[in-house]
């Protein structure tokens, strides 16, 4: 009986030094993440220069998937991507009062441009986005919209809002919705004759434009900023919460920022890092 008693004990003793010393699997590393993006910063070739600087910094590879706002934010809702990088503020952060993204942080900025033929014959050129657009419905000279629930479509639509053109797609009869990406819907303008909204980074990186050139900029209501956010786990478990979360981190810190401020095209910079401001 002494002996039962005393084997027990040393199994209740000997049982948690092994559990304690037995090794426990740690999750595995992550090394890459999913950036759902704009076109506009996939276009404009800025993932080119960032990108490899990141994983250079961190080990951490990027699959970024370019497209408008709108889907990039709904790509965040569903959980198939760990991080957000966009531009359209008023959607961003709805996005995180939803509880579908953590804090919204601004990452750089730049404008948007109209372009349009360089003969102009809506005779819109000038600084005033509002007054350019009148023109141009009035005119009812040919003018390229995303119509894809982009960043850009967006401030195109809150534009022709403030021109006194509620619904384009209805009230002008030039306007054509591609559903397309900022450089097929150049293309199109390009190969059109028609009038376009563009970020100025695409622009700057835009090789087929034609008879295309800048008309309208300079209006401060054209002003283009850019946000992150990392995809709120407690939504979805499986975003890889700290990769994404290093990705955010790096791309705010100074040395993204320098990244960001060192891609330029022609020597022209096309992106302006405001993270810190």
């Amino acid at each position: 009986m002494r002996l039962a008693t005393s084997r027990r004990a040393l199994l209740a003793l000997l049982i948690p030094m092994a559990l304690a010393i037995t090794p426990v699997a740690a999750p595995a590393q992550e090394t890459a993440i999913t950036v759902a993006s704009t076109t506009s910063t996939e276009q404009s070739g800025l993932f080119g220069q960032l990108l490899p600087a990141f994983k250079k910094a961190t080990g951490i590879d990027v699959k970024v998937v370019a497209l408008g706002t709108g889907q990039a934010l709904d790509m965040g809702r569903r959980g198939d991507a760990d991080v957000v990088f966009v531009h359209d503020q008023a959607a961003e952060e709805k996005f995180v009062a939803d509880g579908f993204g953590l804090k919204r942080q601004p990452v750089m900025y730049n404008d948007f441009v109209l372009v349009g033929p360089k003969s102009d014959p809506a005779g819109i050129k000038g600084q005033d986005i509002t007054a350019a657009l009148g023109k141009l419905a009035g005119a009812k000279e040919p003018f390229i919209s995303r119509g894809d629930k982009s960043g850009t479509h967006a401030a195109e639509l809150r534009y022709w809002k403030a021109a006194g053109v509620a619904a384009p797609a209805k009230d002008f009869a030039g306007y054509k919705e591609c559903g397309c990406g900022m450089g097929p819907a150049l293309n199109i303008a390009a190969s059109s004759g028609g009038y376009a909204l563009t970020d100025r980074g695409t622009w700057l990186s835009f090789k087929n434009r034609g008879e295309l050139a800048v008309l309208v900029e300079g209006d401060k209501r054209l002003f283009n900023q850019y946000g992150v956010m990392m995809v709120n786990p407690e939504r979805h478990p499986h975003v890889k919460k700290l990769a994404a979360q290093r990705f955010v981190d790096w791309i705010v810190s100074p040395a993204g920022q320098q990244a960001i401020a060192a891609y330029k095209i022609g020597g022209e910079q096309l992106f302006f890092p405001n993270a810190q401001q």
